[in-house]
């Protein structure tokens, strides 16, 4: 029915056995040969779903002791919605990505994918090391067999081969005016929380730059910006230059704002005013920052090719979400409530997960080796990009790069703010965060306006954070 890329199993093993050895106490023994959900008649054993949570569950802690200050944080107990804990939330979420690649391994067929022997085996070889690198006690903790972690590891691999060939029939035909983007360069501001007198130096800062582009139109804007205050920087960013398209983005609640409604309205009725090369005749008075701009290309090619391909992964992001959501609602689902419930993620039953390098005593382990990544692994190359904004895309990720954490950076990078990008999975993203309890931010809970990198897909934050900074772009809020 559709054509099927061949993978080999490692690109899904790779991801799921980088947690290695898993630790844990305090908590009632699971008994993991109960079934706690049905999808379609196919049942879901309580220790995969165990091992899942588990699996989860560490990398979010490593993610908190790594970007965090190496603390410990009580973050599962605490209420999020609904009178349920994120502990609880993890657990249901678990359960309900299970249930999708029990779909998913039903559906294989009529996409042409499948299980080879050689996967089976490439799996098997997994299960055994997994099991042989943990000790007694965590996998009584874990309550998970040697079988259930194959079956785990096996719809780990057709959920990673479904999703090409789900997308395939998305239109990829987008045309030149529905992508056309303009490019300019700008310097901004702010005012927010100053006093008059500081907002009225602000106000002379920007006349100067701007005076200083009018005297030298050709000249670096940057420099001239610097001249002024050294901490004022130039960024740039481009924005749809058909207006209709434009309004069509933000008028679409189910994707995110378009590039240019990034921007401030005051900032938007200058640049379309102007020219190649021309600079905003005034400074730009918003309601939180004084803006100089200056217009680049009113057709930029780069930026256009760009924002075609942000448009064509919306795409294909909404059309696997609509197939998969589908099925899952059009399946029969039974989840075993009272079986459910036993599996518990609380603030004093915590599970680590630690390199190779590290001691194996007490409550934390050696991860086990996994299968070498081949090439065909490298399934999102990035190009090499620089921004600086709360969602920013970083240079390309190295084929060694490890899947729970984020590829050491050997060089400073660079950044600007080119707005027509978009976040795809497996992208390199360079965050700014606050984390916070009740709307009160904790201590350590934030990148304190550094910035911290993050590969999309690693699974490195708590679940379904990272699939939420998906299709935003850089400068965005979320």
């Amino acid at each position: 029915m559709k054509t099927m890329t061949k993978k080999t199993a490692v690109v899904a093993l790779a991801g799921v056995m980088a947690a290695g050895m898993l630790t844990g106490c305090g908590e009632k023994a699971l008994d993991g040969t109960k079934t706690v959900a049905t999808v379609d008649g196919a049942e879901i054993p309580l220790g995969m779903l165990s091992l899942s949570v588990r699996e989860g569950q560490a990398q979010a802690e490593a993610m908190y002791k790594s970007f965090m200050g190496g603390s410990d944080y009580s973050i599962w107990d605490t209420e999020a919605e609904k009178g349920k804990t994120y502990g609880e939330q993890a657990v249901e979420q678990a359960l309900k990505d299970i249930e999708l690649m029990c779909i998913l391994k039903e559906k294989a067929a009529d996409y042409d994918v499948e299980i080879t022997e050689d996967d089976e085996k490439a799996i098997a070889d997994a299960a055994a090391a997994f099991m042989s690198a943990n000790t007694e006690d965590t996998l009584k903790t874990l309550a998970v067999t040697e079988d259930q972690v194959k079956t785990y590891l096996e719809l780990e691999t057709y959920k990673s081969r479904m999703h090409d060939p789900i997308i395939a029939d998305v239109d990829k035909n987008v045309s030149d005016e529905e992508a056309q983007q303009s490019s300019f360069n700008y310097v901004s501001i702010s005012t927010s929380d100053l006093s008059d007198d500081e907002i009225k130096q602000k106000k002379e800062d920007a006349q100067k730059i701007l005076d200083g582009l009018n005297a030298d139109p050709d000249g670096d804007f940057s420099e001239i910006a610097k001249s002024v205050d050294d901490s004022y920087t130039v960024l740039s960013g481009s924005f749809d230059t058909n207006e209709d398209a434009s309004e069509e983005d933000s008028d679409d609640e189910d994707e995110t704002t378009a590039s240019s409604s990034n921007y401030p309205d005051e900032v938007m009725k200058v640049l379309r005013t102007l020219k190649d090369g021309e600079v905003g005749p005034d400074v730009i008075e918003a309601d939180s920052a004084y803006y100089v701009v200056k217009l680049d290309k009113v057709n930029d090619e780069d930026a256009t090719a760009t924002k075609k391909e942000s448009i064509i992964s919306t795409r294909e992001n909404e059309l696997y979400t609509e197939t998969t959501d589908k099925w899952l609602d059009e399946a029969d689902i039974k989840v075993e409530k009272k079986v459910l419930k036993t599996l518990k993620v609380t603030d004093n039953h915590k599970f680590t997960i630690q390199t190779a390098a590290e001691d194996t005593t007490d409550e934390t382990a050696e991860v086990t080796e996994t299968p070498e990544v081949t090439e065909e692994a490298d399934a999102t190359e990035t190009p090499e990009v620089t921004e600086e904004a709360d969602a920013t895309e970083t240079p390309e990720v190295t084929e060694e790069a490890d899947a729970t954490a984020t590829p050491e950076v050997t060089e400073a990078p660079s950044y600007d703010t080119d707005s027509s990008l978009e976040v795809k999975d497996g992208d390199t993203v360079n965050i700014d965060y606050v984390g916070k309890i009740d709307d009160v931010a904790f201590d350590g809970g934030s990148t304190d306006g550094n910035g911290t990198d993050l590969v999309i897909g690693s699974g490195s934050y708590i679940d379904n954070f990272e699939e939420q900074l998906i299709g935003a772009h850089p400068g965005d809020k979320k």
